[in-house]
């Protein structure tokens, strides 16, 4: 029996020791909690609303307030145009926008039925599917008590239009969150594992003594994985253009140019986690649990970002997932340009600045210690 407590008094030690492997042990559990009870449902609420009220008479104004007060929608803006909302569309800043033509009230009374349209957009076709659905619902909800009481059977129809994927194809929503999550998985998980490999098995203080100087040895070590990275790039826009039939609508040298930057915004990240372990095991379990598990979560590849909790919003904002994916949407999905990506881009070009620069350091000084 003493024996048995030793050992087992022992492995405690052993694993309060290594403070990587206690933090991943505790944190883990934890953090997987929160992320399945407050950042992923399928529920959207807070959609972005914005609304072209061209009629602006008493019925157009309740139907509008009645879509604004509702859980599932947030009025961002009202416009006097159509084509102030495909501006709102390309800059992100709304998901639905409602259109009440002229003289609303009046043809509702007149023929008994009046058209109002919904513009979505389908970039992300799960989302746009569930926000059209619960705005006509509003709508017929809206229909039934502020109308149903009469003689007359008056009908508002929605006429629904969406934009940038009329035929809802989900590869449009899949192909850049899987963008964004194979070349953080091949640069960073690996970059981290292949370093910490030469760490564990004792090989770096060989190459350590060698003439080769450190900042060569670690831009040999992620030369590879850059490489391989920049493969799998062309081969998932080929497949998705020639198999999937998801087009490269927008500029396909600005989209080259954000993927470059976040290769190697991954590759320095991982850099950087490798410089703070000594082992593969845990460089691949912080690997999964900072960076594979958000990207999934709290970029907007699976769960639109809009509907989180506001913690989670904010958290989002710091994965450079996030940025990479909105980028891509809007180049191959919308078929916009660089003055819609500029800000991703610099996000995603200062992200990785910072971090090559941390990483550098943090690493000369384990070299130099």
């Amino acid at each position: 029996m003493n024996q048995l407590y030793a050992f087992v008094l022992k492995e405690f030690r052993h694993i309060a020791r290594d403070r990587w492997t206690t933090i991943i042990l505790l944190c883990l559990p934890v953090v997987m909690l929160v992320l399945f009870g407050f950042a992923i449902s399928t529920e959207v609420k807070n959609t972005p609303l914005a609304v072209v009220d061209q009629s602006k008479d008493e019925l157009s104004r309740q139907l509008v307030e009645r879509l604004a007060s509702n859980q599932y929608f947030r009025l961002v803006k009202n416009l006097d145009s159509v084509e102030e909302a495909e501006e709102l569309f390309k800059s992100g800043k709304a998901s639905l926008v409602l259109v009440v033509g002229p003289g609303f009230r009046k043809e509702l009374i007149a023929y008994g039925t009046a058209p109002v349209q919904l513009l979505a957009d389908a970039s992300d076709p799960n989302t746009a599917r569930t926000v059209v659905s619960y705005a006509t619902a509003v709508i017929s909800s809206f229909q039934q008590q502020a109308l149903g009481g009469g003689s007359v059977p008056y009908r508002i129809t929605p006429v629904v239009k969406l934009l940038y994927n009329p035929t809802m194809k989900g590869a449009y929503n899949f192909v850049p969150g899987t963008l964004g999550l194979i070349l953080m998985l091949i640069c960073a998980m690996m970059t981290s594992v292949s370093i910490a490999r030469e760490k564990e098995l004792g090989t770096m203080e060989v190459l350590l003594v060698s003439p080769v100087r450190p900042l060569t040895m670690i831009i040999a070590k992620v030369i590879p994985y850059f490489v391989l990275s920049v493969v799998d790039f062309v081969l998932i826009c080929l497949i998705s253009v020639f198999v999937l039939d998801v087009p490269i609508s927008g500029s396909l040298f600005w989209l080259v140019i954000v993927s470059l930057t976040y290769i190697c915004l991954a590759l320095a990240l991982g850099i950087l986690i490798s410089s703070m372990v000594s082992s593969q095991l845990v460089a691949l379990l912080i690997s999964g649990m900072a960076m594979i598990v958000p990207v999934m979560f709290l970029s907007g590849m699976m769960f639109p970002i809009d509907t989180m909790p506001v913690v989670f919003q904010w958290l989002s904002k710091i994965l450079p997932a996030s940025w990479y994916i909105s980028a891509v949407r809007k180049l191959m999905i919308m078929g916009l340009g660089f003055e819609a990506i500029r800000s991703d881009l610099a996000v995603l070009a200062g992200m990785t600045l910072l971090l090559a620069l941390v990483a550098m350091k943090k690493h000369k000084a384990r070299l130099d210690g």
